[in-house]
């Protein structure tokens, strides 16, 4: 059978609501490159610990996950950091093509498109000068109008994140159009759970409500 295609075209703000994007802290470089595969009730018990609470809380985070966890990333953090430095070189991990791949792995596949919004439009004027070419963008960097796509198969369709170029060297997931978003989240919560599940839930709970407090 073969399997349906979605085109998502997910908006920043949809990814933002999945990956905290507008809240990711700075000045803990910890929390700020583990933010995106936490927990929310993870975030929460964070900011309420103290200074030794927090060390304590980032032993107890990979104690509670497999071991495979941190092997996955450690291996697509060192990626990123390699990567994607151009973008971000304080914390690479915070653009929008390193999110997706921490949260979701490399995809299954990477397409180049033309940016359909960049095609040349020829208008004519006619005036007492004549006739004249108006909007001719053919001079235009190529580059900053290209679409990198990124292919990740779900259940039994495809998603689609759709990344433009910014110059002078950041890649933007795109904000202009989106079909059945849904499927965005679905896939980064699927792979969330299965790449950075928890094994005992209430019992890392309990260790992390004895932490010292603020």
């Amino acid at each position: 059978m073969n399997k349906k295609i979605l085109f998502v075209l997910a908006l920043v703000s949809i990814l933002s609501s999945a990956c905290g994007v507008g809240m990711l802290p700075s000045r803990d470089s910890w929390y700020a490159k583990h933010y995106f595969i936490m927990q929310d009730f993870e975030r929460e018990a964070y900011k309420k610990l103290t200074t030794e609470g927090r060390v304590q809380f980032q032993t107890l985070f990979w104690e509670a996950r497999q071991p495979v966890a941190r092997e996955q990333f450690d291996t697509r953090i060192a990626y990123i950091e390699r990567v994607y430095k151009t973008e971000n070189r304080s914390q690479p991990w915070n653009t929008d093509r390193a999110r997706v791949y921490l949260l979701n792995g490399p995809p299954a596949q990477i397409d180049y498109r033309q940016n359909t919004d960049w095609a040349t439009t020829i208008q004519q004027t006619t005036g007492a000068t004549g006739t004249r070419e108006m909007g001719d963008r053919t001079n235009e960097d190529i580059q900053a109008n290209t679409a990198e796509v990124w292919v990740y198969p779900y259940d039994k369709y495809f998603v689609y994140y759709v990344f433009t170029f910014s110059p002078p060297s950041t890649w933007r997931l795109n904000p202009a159009t989106y079909q059945n978003n849904q499927y965005v989240q679905a896939l980064e919560n699927l792979n969330k759970d299965l790449t950075f599940g928890i094994v005992d839930e209430e019992a890392y709970k309990a260790k992390l409500d004895a932490l010292p407090h603020k």
